[in-house]
C-alpha cells in the first residue's frame, strides 16, 4: 500500500531541491499531458511527484490537436465563403486578420494550460509536488531533474509513469541546422502571415497546416519525397487527396531536399526529383516530416527501461521491462493519437491501483484493433481498420464498395463530385475490415462504422438493422453498406 511519506508535504510548490538529495514518492509522473489525469481521489494517500519540462497540458492542448483544429475551422470558413458562387451566392473573403485568428486560439488555450499548472501547484493538491524541468533516469526508478530555474533535484518513486510524449522529427537535410525554420510547435504562433511558405512533408501535419495557411492567402509550396500525400491512407484516398491538394498547393512530389540556406529575405530550399531540380525562396519554412517519441531524452538505459528508437516498449498492461515503471501514449505507442492515449492512461491508472491492492483485478488493456484517425485538411479524411492494400496483402477474401457523396440527395445539395466512402469487408464472414472516407464531415460520418466494427456487427446488420435519416449525408454510409 502507498506509504504515509512526507515527500508530498511540499505539494503545490515548484520543487527546487538540492543536488544529492532524493525525494521519495509513491508515484513519479513524467509529463503533464494525459498523465496529468492520474492523480485523483483514489490517489489522495499517495505522495506524487509530477515532472514537466515544458508547458502544462501536453501536445494536444498546446501545440497539437486543439489549436490546429481551431485554425482549420477558420480556414474552412474562408473556403466556404470563397466557394459560395457554386450555389449562386456572391461572396468573397476580404483578407485574413492573422493576429486576431491566432489570438482567438491562444487566448483561450494559454489560460487553460496556466490554470492546470496553478491547480497542481495549489493547495487543492497537497499530495502532489511539481518539478518543472527535464527528467533523466540515473538508476532504478530514480531520476535526476534539471530544473528550468537552473537548479537540480532527484526523485525516486515506488512507481514511475512515463508520459513524456513526442516531438517534431527534424530530418538531417544539408544546411537545415544552419537555417531558420518552424515546426508545428512554433508555426501556429507566427507574428504575421508570410507571403510565401514551403512545407516539407506529406503527412497529416503538412496537410492540415499547409491547408490553413493556403486558405488564409499564403502561397504554399509543398515538397514531399513520396509521389503521393497521406500515403499511409488507403490508396484510393491518398490518390484523391493528392489530386485535390494539387489544386491548392504548388506540389513538388518525389522530391529530395538537397540544400537549405538562409537568405536575407527568408530561406532558400533546393530539391531534386528523378528528372529535374527545383528550388523555393520562401519567407517561412515549415518542417512537417513527422514526430518522434521522446525516449531518447530520458536516459532510459540507466533505468533498465527497454526501448526501440526512443519508443518505450510496454506489455499489454503498460508495464515496461523495469519493475514499477509504466508508460503509455506517444512515448510508447506506435499510434500517436490523443484519444488512444486517453484510453491507455485510464487503463494504466486502474492497473496502478490493482498493483497496490486498491482496486480489484484483473489489470486492463486497450484493444487497438479499431482505433480511428482523421486528417482535418481539405478535403477531410477519416479512416479505421485495414486499407484494401493491407487486407489483400494479408490474403483475406475481400469485397469493396466505393460510394460517391454525389450519389445521395445531400451530396447533390453540396454539388460534391469528388468525395466518397470506401468500405472493405470480409467476403465470407461479412465483417467490416476497413472504412475510409474523404470529404466534408468525414470524421463524423465514420463514427457509426466504428461502432459497428467495435460491437461485431456484420455489414448487413449495419445496413439493415437501423434507420438512416433521409436526406442526411449519412445516407452515403448506408448506400456503401448496401453495395456490399
Amino acid at each position: 500500500m502507498p506509504s504515509e511519506s512526507g515527500a508530498g508535504e511540499a505539494g503545490g510548490t515548484a520543487a527546487t531541491g538540492e543536488a544529492g538529495d532524493t525525494g521519495e514518492f509513491d508515484l513519479v509522473i513524467v509529463g503533464s499531458g494525459s498523465a496529468n489525469s492520474i492523480p485523483g481521489p483514489e490517489f489522495d494517500d499517495w505522495s506524487i511527484a509530477l515532472v514537466e519540462r515544458g508547458v502544462f497540458g501536453g501536445t494536444c492542448l498546446n501545440v497539437g490537436c486543439i489549436p490546429s483544429k481551431m485554425l482549420v475551422y477558420a480556414a474552412d470558413v474562408v473556403d466556404t465563403v470563397e466557394t459560395a458562387g457554386v450555389y449562386g451566392i456572391s461572396a468573397s473573403a476580404q483578407g485574413a486578420d492573422w493576429p486576431a485568428i491566432r489570438d482567438r486560439v491562444f487566448e483561450r488555450i494559454d489560460p487553460i494550460a496556466q490554470a492546470g499548472k496553478e491547480y497542481r501547484h495549489g493547495a487543492e493538491c497537497p499530495n502532489v509536488c511539481v518539478y518543472e524541468g527535464e527528467a533523466r533516469f540515473i538508476g532504478d526508478r530514480e531520476l535526476d531533474v534539471r530544473l528550468n530555474d537552473g537548479g537540480t533535484a532527484r526523485v525516486r518513486g515506488r512507481h514511475v509513469v512515463l508520459g513524456a510524449g513526442a516531438r517534431p522529427f527534424i530530418p538531417p537535410f544539408p544546411g537545415l541546422d544552419r537555417s531558420p525554420y518552424h515546426t508545428s510547435d512554433t508555426v501556429m504562433r507566427l507574428e504575421e502571415l508570410p507571403e510565401r511558405m514551403m512545407v516539407l512533408g506529406g503527412g497529416y501535419i503538412a496537410a492540415e497546416l499547409g491547408y490553413v495557411f493556403a486558405a488564409l492567402g499564403v502561397e504554399v509550396m509543398l515538397v514531399n519525397r513520396s509521389e503521393r500525400l497521406l500515403r499511409a491512407e488507403d490508396d484510393d484516398v491518398s490518390e484523391a487527396f493528392t489530386r485535390a491538394a494539387a489544386q491548392r498547393f504548388d506540389l513538388r512530389l518525389g522530391a529530395t531536399v538537397t540544400n537549405v540556406r538562409p537568405m536575407p529575405d527568408g530561406v532558400l530550399v533546393e530539391f531534386a526529383t528523378s528528372t529535374s531540380r527545383g528550388h523555393g525562396n520562401v519567407d517561412v519554412l515549415l518542417v512537417a516530416t513527422g514526430r518522434m517519441p521522446n525516449g531518447d531524452l530520458l536516459n532510459l538505459e540507466a533505468g533498465a527501461v527497454a526501448h526501440e528508437r526512443g519508443r518505450v516498449l510496454v506489455d499489454e498492461h503498460f508495464r515496461t521491462s523495469a519493475p514499477g515503471v509504466w508508460s503509455f501514449g506517444d512515448l510508447a505507442s506506435e499510434i500517436q493519437l490523443k484519444h488512444l492515449a486517453n484510453a491507455q492512461v485510464r487503463a494504466l491508472r486502474h492497473n496502478l491501483l490493482v498493483a497496490e491492492g486498491q482496486a480489484e483485478g484483473p489489470m486492463r488493456s486497450v484493444c487497438e484493433r479499431f482505433v480511428p484517425h482523421a486528417v482535418f485538411s481539405h478535403p477531410q479524411v477519416a479512416s479505421v481498420g485495414l486499407t484494401e492494400r493491407a487486407a489483400r496483402a494479408g490474403g483475406l477474401p475481400v469485397s469493396v464498395a466505393i460510394k460517391p457523396y454525389g450519389d445521395t440527395a445531400y451530396g447533390w445539395a453540396m454539388e460534391d463530385s469528388t468525395s466518397f466512402v470506401k468500405l472493405i469487408a470480409h467476403a465470407q464472414t461479412r465483417e467490416l475490415l476497413g472504412a475510409h472516407i474523404i470529404g466534408p464531415q468525414a470524421s463524423t460520418l465514420i463514427q457509426p462504422l466504428i461502432s459497428g466494427m467495435t460491437f461485431g456487427q456484420t455489414v448487413d446488420q449495419m445496413a439493415h438493422d437501423q434507420f438512416y435519416i433521409h436526406p442526411a449525408l449519412t445516407e452515403v454510409v448506408e448506400n456503401a453498406l448496401l453495395d456490399l
